[in-house]
């Protein structure tokens, strides 16, 4: 039985950004400007996914905006009928490249935000000067008639700030505000330590998003991520292996989540070689993890098996050492202790960040971060 058509593209552009977040979801080896697409590979590229039926085509980086054809690619997306949502961290845009940006036929922009607190927000991005550019970013987006959401990414640093966070997404004319609590791929994994809040800190903002959402009454919207690591379950990754969406990198590889490259013994297509439809329907990397099949105890016999989808293959890698092992966020995992271990560790000391560097990892003179508070 073929998979249905997967709901949206996650089209990242270029892995080149000007911020450094150490929490980043890209790769920790990351492609090179010259290794990158071509403008005519994403035009078929988006041929290709409204085609095989794809309805939303999320345009992300690193930066996109780095890229100069952005406007051509948006206006051929837009011509092969996909709705298009422009993910960014602003700081290149100006009130001019908006208005381009709208005329093209842009529908949306997911504009990302580190903290509420200027030097706060700076620090965490690395990137002086970051936030103020956001703020203004946020009202020529909204001048510009274009729908807009918010996205806070919170964690140990900055969730004593999630009320203002919420204040300013209220005021700013967004649809919608997400609060994100970091999830620990890449380099998140790398500065784990530094970003796992206490049990504490996540009672508090939780309690404080469900206040927000009665006050405001869904205007904007709120949606909430919360953190695996406080879950007695999982949830389904990317509601669930090769089910809903599929990612093409820089380089034009064909994934089914950001970080399943971190997986090994898997060989996932390049569009250079293979089309979106093909590698959606047939590939092995693809059909690895789909269904339930591939599942052992205690997934096999769970009565949530088809919900959670066992959860993350990429946790189950980072965490058990096997992609093919029970989420270990689950509590029936045998290596749920390792969840726990993890959440000491992090508590136990304040590590410094460990930057996203423009060409991989790398260890910046850091600034110390806080203990936990």
């Amino acid at each position: 039985m073929m998979p249905a058509p997967p709901l949206g593209l996650v089209a990242e552009l270029t892995h080149r950004c000007p911020l450094r977040c150490p929490y980043c979801s890209n790769p920790l080896e990351l492609v090179r400007a010259g290794q990158e697409l071509d403008t005519s590979t994403w035009r078929r590229v988006f041929d290709e996914a409204a085609a095989l039926g794809v309805l939303q085509l999320h345009l992300s980086g690193g930066e996109p905006t780095v890229r100069n054809d952005l406007p051509a690619l948006l206006r051929h997306a837009v011509g092969a009928g996909l709705y298009t949502n422009l993910i960014t961290s602003g700081v290149l845009l100006d009130r001019e490249a908006i208005g381009d940006l709208a005329a093209a036929g842009l529908d949306h922009v997911q504009l990302s935000f580190q903290d509420i607190d200027p030097a706060e927000a700076d620090r965490i991005g690395g990137y002086a000067g970051g936030h103020d550019k956001k703020r203004a970013v946020a009202r020529w987006v909204r001048e510009a008639g274009l729908a807009l959401t918010l996205n806070f990414v919170v964690h140990r640093q900055n969730l004593e700030r999630l009320p203002e966070m919420i204040a300013f997404g209220a005021d700013s004319g967004a649809g919608r505000i997400e609060i994100a609590h970091v999830q620990y791929h890449g380099w998140a994994f790398e500065n784990r330590s530094a970003l796992l809040p206490s049990r504490e800190q996540l009672e508090i903002a939780t309690a404080e998003v469900d206040a927000a959402r009665t006050r405001l009454n869904g205007r904007p919207v709120i949606d909430y991520v919360v953190p695996d690591y406080y879950a007695a379950r999982p949830k389904a990754c990317m509601g669930g292996w090769g089910q809903r969406l599929l990612i093409v990198t820089p380089a034009g590889k064909i994934l089914p989540c950001h970080a399943a490259e971190s997986l090994p013994g898997l060989v996932f297509p390049r569009v250079q070689d293979a089309s979106l439809e093909a590698t959606w329907q047939h590939s092995d990397a693809f059909n690895r993890f789909r269904s339930t099949e591939w599942m052992r105890e205690p997934c096999r016999s769970c009565d949530h098996r088809e919900e959670d989808w066992g959860g993350c293959r990429c946790q189950a890698m980072a965490l058990a050492g096997d992609a093919a092992e029970a989420d270990p966020i689950c509590g029936l995992s045998p290596f749920h202790e390792r969840v726990a271990a993890a959440l000491m560790e992090s508590h136990a000391s304040a590590a410094p960040f460990i930057y996203r560097g423009v060409t991989g990892r790398k260890k910046l003179p850091a600034i110390a971060v806080r203990a936990n508070r």
